[in-house]
């Protein structure tokens, strides 16, 4: 008898575990296998980072290094085109995939740089107003009202014009700018988890209001923030390209996409290439990071977590 109870022991305790609902990690990676636009996001992300960081040993040429008798070379599927300039040169005769290899990095530096500055600050506000309400409600409703208020694009050129281009001064004015979709998700979203009973369990219990912020709402926040997070990067990405191409975001000589598209625009319909090539890149990184959010969105959403 005790053999018999001895070799079916692991068939029940399989059988249990077979029975066991499946966790909230299993279930995400499971939507997240399922989630064409998901892993579409992610591959086009993934694969432009890696250009990113292997710009040095991708481009063919220095994207700084001008040569004059080769200037405005068309592509090589253009009659005239080379393979030394697989897809020609500028005005200056730079090469242009070099520099668009380059300018993936300085997309994806200033999306990341200013999502995240635009996270700390939205994030902060929204907690602290959805937590404390009274007058920190009150101050923060009003400067968000003030912020949306203003017209985005146009305050980003008139600070970039006080304070100088610079990639750092982009980063910090096009985060800055950035942070009203933060506040206003966590702050709706920190009133509804502080009246829930694990949360006064914790009030009861003698915890601080920083214990509380940081153990009990932060953690239910996160999957929120991150989905904003990749909305706001593809975000950041438009808004930056918007400043270059008035010619107060990037500067010259550095590859800039946004940059890119204005310099070839007074040529656009006798070489379209030095347009449409940029923009294409573009338009690929911000619907990768779009992807990416949208699919964050249906994985993490409570409707699906039935």
């Amino acid at each position: 008898m005790s053999e018999r109870l001895q070799t079916s022991a692991p068939e029940v305790r399989a059988e249990a575990e077979q029975d066991l609902p499946p966790s909230p990690g299993q279930l995400a990676r499971t939507r997240a296998w399922s989630h064409r636009g998901f892993q579409v996001g992610v591959a086009i992300l993934v694969a432009l980072i890696l250009v990113a960081i292997l710009a040095p040993y991708l481009a063919p040429h220095s994207p700084y290094q001008q040569s004059l008798p080769n200037r405005l070379l068309p592509p090589v599927w253009v009659e005239g085109g080379n393979w030394t300039y697989p897809l020609g040169t500028d005005g200056v005769g730079r090469d242009y995939l070099s520099r668009l290899i380059y300018g993936t990095r300085v997309s994806i530096i200033i999306g990341l740089g200013a999502a995240t500055v635009g996270m700390f600050i939205g994030v902060t506000l929204g907690v602290l107003a959805g937590y404390f309400g009274g007058w920190i409600d009150h101050a923060c409703s009003f400067i968000l009202t003030a912020q949306l208020a203003l017209p985005g694009l146009l305050l980003a050129m008139a600070l970039v014009f006080f304070i100088g281009p610079s990639l750092y001064v982009v980063i910090g004015i096009i985060g800055v700018l950035g942070w009203t979709y933060f506040m206003v998700v966590t702050r709706s979203a920190t009133q509804h988890i502080k009246g829930l009973d694990y949360v006064a369990a914790a009030r009861a219990s003698g915890a601080t209001p920083r214990q509380i912020i940081w153990h009990e709402i932060m953690p239910n926040l996160s999957s929120k923030i991150i989905v904003i997070f990749t909305f706001e990067v593809g975000v950041a990405i438009l808004a930056e390209s918007a400043l270059s191409f008035l010619g107060v975001g990037i500067q010259a000589p550095t590859p800039s996409w946004g940059l890119m598209i204005a310099e070839g625009k007074d040529a656009m319909f006798f070489r379209p290439w030095l347009v449409v090539l940029p923009g294409i890149l573009l338009f690929i990184l911000v619907i990768g990071a779009n992807l990416m959010g949208d699919g964050l969105r249906d994985i993490t959403s409570p409707e699906e977590k039935s």
